[in-house]
């Protein structure tokens, strides 16, 4: 039990601050810490009492050296969903949020991984700040975890250090479920009953870690928007570890051939400035593919490979989705495939709400503030509809949540992928139908 926003972790105590009705907000807890291109230690006590009344600073990335804008405006994501906001930049970028009913006790725990191509966001837009989650019985957690070069860089002599090199942003993300599930119940969560969820490049990071055998125990559920799936519309083939090292070589041999030593004792904005020799000669698709993670030889294996998990995934369920005018088509027939493939009961969604406020309709992220219904930090002209079709899909999820089977009393019936083929339409009247195929879709790049 939460009592004035105090609660007593294994880790020490830490205060929070007030957030709905019954909720309690901890902010920025550290869950764990690392070196730059080391691997994370998990956090597992503090002194004193700790402040969680703050968010941590984002991890380095390129908004860090200055504002993102086009045509001298903020740019799209920017405006839509962090404009104002105090961010702050650092490497030290390990950090938690929790949002919890006060009186929570062996609640559902539902982890959300931010995206942004693994190369930008945070776990603290406005569209993630105190989710109404909460207010069905369901303990929130959004986190941050290392980007672009200091979350991916992969050359011999760190792997010699290490044992393997790169995949740091997994490796956050997996000590950020290891804190969690060692901590969550003195906030009333289950720890037994955590759900994982992540959208674009979270949605990656999600099906990454559902498919490691480092998992088991960790996750019970999982859901993935917009960028589930294997082969993928949205995401290439991995590059394998000496392809990795072949690229990173590149980008080392421009920088004069540093060593290790010499390239962690390069100021961040240099190391973030460095890549652009990376964009200009393999091009803009090909560097994000070799900035997003891939299997490797330790906590992440390929299916398989010695050590890899039977049929590559946990046993467990999955919500799977995109929306009509995502990134990229083809991502909804992505996320009906995965799902009519899993062994247990599974669903797709398809989200075709056009957001009121501008023409650009149902675009890649858009589902967000209809997820985690938090219409109000936002700031489009929200009509009825949207905050209805906002309730119900927080139905579907809290449902998924707690049982794993979305239905509920007053909600559509969602049919399993695998028995309907079909995805359930996110709209003003939710529906099953097929999802169109790719040449029916608009990609829409923001």
């Amino acid at each position: 039990m939460i009592q004035n926003h105090l609660c007593h972790t294994p880790c020490g105590p830490v205060q929070g601050t007030a957030a709905q009705p019954g909720v309690s907000a901890f902010r920025g807890i550290r869950y764990a810490s690392s070196g730059r291109w080391q691997y994370p230690v998990v956090t597992t006590r503090w002194d004193g009492v700790y402040d969680a009344s703050r968010f941590g600073p984002n991890a380095m990335q390129m908004a860090a050296l200055g504002p993102r804008t086009r045509d001298s405006k903020p740019s799209f994501y920017d405006h839509e969903f962090r404009e104002g906001l105090p961010y702050t930049y650092s490497e030290d970028c390990q950090f938690l949020n929790v949002y919890a009913p006060d009186d929570a006790e062996n609640a559902p725990v539902l982890v959300y991984i931010h995206g942004g191509a693994f190369m930008g966001g945070s776990g603290w837009d406005k569209v993630f700040d105190e989710p109404a989650w909460p207010l069905r019985g369901v303990v929130a957690v959004t986190l941050n975890y290392r980007l672009g070069v200091f979350g991916a860089l992969a050359l011999p002599e760190l792997a010699a250090e290490a044992g393997h090199a790169g995949n740091y942003q997994l490796y956050d993300q997996l000590a950020a479920l290891r804190w969690v599930h060692d901590n969550i119940a003195a906030f009333g969560g289950n720890p037994d009953n955590i759900t994982l969820m992540g959208q674009s490049a979270g949605a990656r990071s999600v099906q990454m870690l559902a498919g490691s055998p480092a998992c088991r125990g960790l996750i019970r559920r999982a859901v993935l928007s917009s960028g589930g799936g294997m082969p993928s519309h949205l995401f290439d083939d991995m590059p394998d570890t000496a392809a990795r090292y072949k690229l990173w070589g590149a980008w080392r041999e421009a920088l004069g051939n540093p060593t290790p030593a010499e390239l962690r004792a390069l100021p961040p904005e240099k190391v973030l400035g460095s890549l652009g020799v990376l964009f200009e000669k393999y091009g803009f698709p090909t560097v994000i593919n070799y900035i997003s993670p891939g299997f490797d030889e330790a906590a992440f294996p390929a299916p398989g490979t010695p050590g890899a998990l039977p049929g590559g995934w946990l046993a467990i369920p999955c919500l799977c989705g995109a929306s009509s005018e995502d990134i990229v088509p083809g991502l909804a027939q992505d996320a009906v495939a995965w799902a009519a493939g899993r062994r247990q009961p599974s669903y797709a969604w398809y989200f075709t709400r056009a957001l009121p406020g501008d023409n650009k309709g149902a675009w890649h992220s858009a589902d967000l503030w209809y997820w985690f219904g938090t219409l109000d930090h936002g700031w489009r002209p929200w009509e009825p509809a949207d905050r209805t079709l906002s309730n119900t899909m927080i139905g579907y999820l809290a449902n998924f949540a707690r049982t794993g089977d979305p239905n509920g009393p007053g909600l559509p019936a969602w049919q399993p992928a695998a028995a309907a083929r079909e995805a359930l339409w996110l709209n003003e009247a939710p529906h099953m139908a097929p999802a169109p195929a790719p040449e029916q879709q608009k990609g829409l790049m923001l």
